[in-house]
C-alpha cells in the first residue's frame, strides 16, 4: 500500500504502459506541486492518476511517474505522465500541499489464461485492420513487435474509437483475458462499422466525382458549340434575352420574367429548374403575336367548300356569313371581331360518312387560315383538356394549347373530332371542362392548369363534329350553334362519287380514266342497290371493289364500268315495302339512327288467348308506352273508325318491330302502330307507298317528332312515294333537297284519324258491317 496525491483526469483515461500529457488546472497543478515537493524531500516522483467523470471519481487509477513538466506548443502549462500498474483507490488521509492524498493498493496482474493467446492474435488482426486503412505503417510495426498480452491489451487507451467509459472498464478490468474479450468485441464492431462508413463514403464519392464530371464535361461541350457557333440558350440568362426578345403580351411576359427570376435562383440540381425551363420553352414556343390573314373574296370561298364538298348548303352559309361580316367590319374600318362574345363555335351532327371531319380542312382552305384536328373520341381525362398542373411529373398542357402551338397562329380552324364520344373517367369529365373552351362568352380568357395564363380563343373557329346529339352534355351543346347533316340524296352521292371517290379510288388502284369509266346510272344503282346509307363510306367501298376486281382481270384495253352486277353480285337492298305490307297488320314507319334515317316495319297479330298485349323487338320504355297509347286509342275510338271493338278487346294482340335483335326506343312511331293495329282490326292492308311517323296522344293527335329531314330522305332511298308526318313538322320540310321533294308527296296531318283514311287501303262495304 502506498500513499499518493491523485492527479485527476476529466477527459481521458491512463492506462499501464501509456504516456500522455496532462494540461494543468488548479487540481491537477496541486497534484503536481505535491509530487515535486515529495520528491524534494526524498521521496519518489509517483502520483495517482484516476479518472474522474461529472466531478466523481472511479473506483481504479494508475500509479504513474511524473516524467516532465513544461508547456505545450501551444503555450499551456502541462505535464507529461507514465503509467506503471493499477491500483485499487483507498481511504482519504492527510498530506503536504493543496492535493488529495489517498492510500493505494497495487494490484497484482493474474497470470493470463489459455484462451488469452487466441484472443490477443485475433485482436491483434483486427486492430492492424483498422490501422491499415488510416495507413498507420508506423503503429502497426509497433503493434506487431508487442508479445506481453497484458501491454497488447493496455496499448487500446491509445485507441481513439474508444469511448471514455470503455476506457474506464478496461482500467477496472486487471484480468488480462477479460480486457481482451472486452477489446475483441469492440474492435469487431468498430470494424463493421468503419466498412459501412467506408461504403457510404465511397458512394458519395463516387456520386460527386460523377456530378463533377458530367458538370466539366457539360462546360466543355459548351464551349465547343460556343466556338463552333452552335451554342443553345440554355441558362437563366439566355431564358431572360429570349424572353425580353419575344413578341408577349404583358401578362405573359411579367409571368415569364418572374419564372426566369425563380429559374436563376434555383440550382441546375433541382427538380424545380427543369420544371420552369420546360415551361418557359412552351410559352417561347407559343404564336402569341401570328394570326393569319382571312380570305376577303367570298365567291372564292364559295368555289372552294363547293369543289371539296357536295350539297351541305347550311355549314357553307354559315361559313360564308362569318366571313362576310368581318369584310364588312374592315370595310368600314372597325376593329377585328376578337374578345367576349365574339368566337365562333359549330357542332356539326349527323350520321357517319357525310363529310364533317373533312369539311373542317374544306373551311380552313376557304378562309385561309391554319388547320388542326382535335380527335376527342374516347378522352375520358379532364386533364387533356386543361393541361395539367406543371409539378406533375411529365405534365403537358392541354390539347387546346398545343393545337395552338401546332398551328402557329392563334387564329386557326380547330376541328374538334367525335364530341359526343367524350368519357367520364376517375380522373373527371372532359365535357365540362370544354365549357368554357366552346363558350364565346368565356373563352377570350381561357386558362390552361399548365400555361396559367390567359389565352384568348375567341378568334379561333371551333368545328365539332358528332354523330348522336342526345349523347353531348345539354350545357355544353348550348355553347355551339348546331348545323345538322342529315345526309345525301342520290343524285348527290352520285355526283360526290363522280367528282371524288372515283378519282381517288383509281389513284389507290393505280389506275386511269382513260383504262377505266364509270357511268351515272352504274353509280346511281351502286348507290340505290347496294349501298342503303346516310354519308358515302359504304359507296366509297362498293367502288374500291369494283375497281379492284378491275385491276385483276385488266388487259390492257379500256374498261367501262356499266353492268355492276359483274362486280358487285345482285342487289343487297332491294324495295320491300310492298311486300312487307302486302297483308293486314304491317305498317312502314320511318326512325332516325345512328347510321342515319331508315325504315321501320311494325307488325301486328291476334289470335286465341288471354286478352293483353305482347310487345316484342327489343322495344323502350317509351316506345312500349305508344304502342299501350295506340292500343287503348282503338279501343276507345274503333266504332267511330269502322274498327270491330271484339277483334282488339277479347283477343290476345302481339306486336312486334323487327330487327328483333336490335334496340329501339323513342315516340315517333306512336301513329305507325295505330295504323298497324287498325289495319289488323279491319283486315284492310296498309298502302305499300306510304310510310308515316309522328306521336300519337290518347286523343288522337298527330304530335311533332325529330329528325324529319333523315326519316324523309330514308323514305326516298327506300322507295316509297307518300310520307304522313305531323301538322307541326310542315316548317321542317324547307331544309328537304327539292328532288327529293319533288319526288314525294309529304301529307302533314294532325288527326290520327285523318292518317287511318289516308294510309288503309279501301275497304268492301262488308268491312265496314259490325260482326253479330
Amino acid at each position: 500500500m502506498a500513499t499518493l496525491p491523485v492527479l485527476p483526469l476529466t477527459d481521458d483515461v491512463l492506462l499501464p504502459g501509456m504516456v500522455i500529457p496532462v494540461t494543468l488546472d488548479a487540481t491537477t497543478q496541486a497534484a503536481v506541486d505535491a509530487v515535486r515537493l515529495n520528491a524534494s524531500t526524498g521521496g519518489d516522483k509517483r502520483v495517482l492518476a484516476v479518472p474522474r467523470v461529472d466531478g466523481a471519481y472511479g473506483s481504479f487509477g494508475v500509479v504513474a511517474v511524473l516524467e516532465k513538466v513544461g508547456r505545450l506548443p501551444s503555450g499551456e502549462p502541462a505535464a507529461v505522465v507514465r503509467g506503471l500498474s493499477r491500483a485499487r483507490i483507498g481511504a482519504g488521509v492527510p498530506g503536504p500541499g493543496a492535493a488529495l492524498w489517498v492510500e493505494a493498493t497495487l494490484l497484482d496482474e493474474p497470470a493470463p489464461a489459455g484462451k488469452a493467446k487466441e484472443l490477443a492474435r485475433e485482436y491483434k488482426a483486427l486492430v492492424i485492420g483498422v490501422l491499415q486503412e488510416r495507413g498507420a505503417w508506423q503503429v502497426i510495426d509497433t503493434v506487431e513487435r508487442m508479445t506481453d498480452l497484458s501491454e497488447l491489451a493496455d496499448s487500446a487507451g491509445y485507441a481513439p474509437w474508444l469511448t471514455l467509459e470503455q476506457k474506464i472498464q478496461l482500467l477496472g478490468a486487471p484480468d488480462v483475458t477479460a480486457r481482451l474479450e472486452l477489446l475483441v468485441e469492440w474492435a469487431r464492431a468498430h470494424a463493421a462499422e468503419q466498412q459501412v462508413n467506408e461504403k457510404i463514403n465511397h458512394d458519395v464519392r463516387e456520386g460527386l466525382e460523377k456530378t463533377q464530371r458530367e458538370f466539366l464535361l457539360r462546360q466543355q461541350l459548351a464551349a465547343i458549340r460556343k466556338e463552333l457557333g452552335e451554342d443553345e440558350p440554355s441558362g437563366s440568362a439566355d431564358y431572360r434575352a429570349r424572353v425580353t426578345e419575344a413578341t408577349l403580351p404583358d401578362v405573359v411576359r411579367e409571368a415569364a420574367l418572374r419564372e426566369v427570376g425563380r429559374l436563376e435562383r434555383a440550382s441546375d440540381q433541382s427538380p424545380e429548374a427543369g420544371w420552369i425551363r420546360t415551361w418557359l420553352d412552351t410559352v417561347l414556343e407559343m404564336p402569341w403575336d401570328v394570326r393569319t390573314e382571312d380570305n376577303t373574296d367570298l365567291a372564292q370561298a364559295r368555289a372552294i367548300l363547293d369543289a371539296d364538298h357536295a350539297g351541305l348548303a347550311d355549314v357553307k352559309d354559315r361559313i360564308l356569313e362569318y366571313l362576310a361580316v368581318r369584310n364588312r367590319r374592315a370595310a368600314l374600318g372597325k376593329e377585328v371581331v376578337g374578345g367576349r362574345g365574339s368566337g365562333a363555335v359549330l357542332a356539326l351532327a349527323g350520321p357517319p360518312g357525310v363529310g364533317k371531319t373533312s369539311l373542317g380542312e374544306s373551311v380552313a382552305r376557304a378562309l385561309g387560315r391554319k388547320f388542326v384536328r382535335v380527335s376527342l373520341g374516347g378522352v375520358r381525362d379532364e386533364a387533356e383538356i386543361r393541361g395539367h398542373r406543371r409539378t406533375y411529373v411529365g405534365a403537358l398542357p392541354g390539347r387546346i394549347v398545343r393545337a395552338l402551338r401546332e398551328a402557329g397562329s392563334m387564329n386557326p380552324v380547330v376541328l374538334l373530332d367525335e364530341v359526343d364520344k367524350l368519357a367520364v373517367g376517375y380522373a373527371g369529365d372532359p365535357a365540362a371542362a370544354l365549357l368554357e373552351v366552346l363558350d364565346p362568352a368565356q373563352n377570350h380568357t381561357f386558362r390552361d392548369h399548365y400555361l396559367e395564363v390567359d389565352l384568348d380563343l375567341s378568334d379561333v373557329l371551333f368545328l365539332a363534329t358528332a354523330n348522336v346529339v342526345d349523347t353531348i352534355p345539354g350545357p355544353l351543346l348550348d355553347r355551339m350553334e348546331l348545323v345538322t347533316l342529315d345526309g345525301y340524296t342520290e343524285q348527290e352521292k352520285v355526283a360526290i362519287a363522280r367528282d371524288h371517290l372515283w378519282p381517288r379510288q383509281l389513284d389507290r388502284a393505280g389506275l386511269s380514266s382513260d383504262e377505266v369509266t364509270i357511268s351515272d346510272h352504274a353509280l346511281s344503282t351502286i348507290a340505290g342497290e347496294h349501298t342503303r346509307e346516310a354519308g358515302v363510306r359504304q359507296l366509297e367501298r362498293a367502288l374500291a371493289k369494283v375497281l379492284r376486281k378491275v385491276a385483276v382481270a385488266y388487259d390492257g384495253a379500256p374498261v367501262h364500268v356499266d353492268d355492276v352486277v359483274k362486280y358487285l353480285g345482285r342487289p343487297r337492298f332491294t324495295p320491300e315495302s310492298a311486300e312487307r305490307t302486302a297483308v293486314p297488320g304491317v305498317a312502314t314507319g320511318l326512325a332516325v339512327t345512328g347510321a342515319g334515317g331508315d325504315v321501320l316495319f311494325i307488325e301486328a297479330t291476334s289470335m286465341e288467348g288471354e286478352p293483353g298485349l305482347t310487345l316484342t323487338g327489343q322495344l323502350g320504355d317509351v316506345m312500349k308506352e305508344s304502342a299501350h297509347i295506340a292500343l287503348s286509342y282503338l279501343r276507345s275510338n274503333g266504332r267511330r273508325l269502322g274498327i270491330d271493338p271484339n277483334e282488339l278487346a277479347g283477343r290476345r294482340i302481339h306486336l312486334h318491330v323487327p330487327a328483333g335483335a336490335v334496340p329501339k326506343d323513342g315516340p315517333s312511331a306512336g301513329i305507325t302502330m295505330v295504323t298497324a293495329l287498325a289495319s289488323l282490326a279491319t283486315g284492310r292492308p296498309v298502302r305499300p307507298e306510304f310510310g308515316m311517323t309522328g306521336e300519337v296522344t290518347l286523343a288522337g293527335r298527330v304530335l311533332p317528332i325529330g329528325g324529319v329531314k333523315q326519316k324523309l330522305l330514308a323514305a326516298h332511298r327506300a322507295g316509297l312515294t307518300e310520307v304522313i308526318i305531323p301538322k307541326r313538322n310542315e316548317p321542317d320540310l324547307d331544309d328537304l333537297p327539292e328532288e327529293v321533294r319533288s319526288q314525294l308527296t309529304v301529307h302533314a296531318l294532325a288527326d290520327v284519324a285523318d292518317v287511318l283514311a289516308l294510309a288503309l287501303r279501301p275497304a268492301d262495304v262488308s268491312t265496314l258491317v259490325p260482326s253479330a
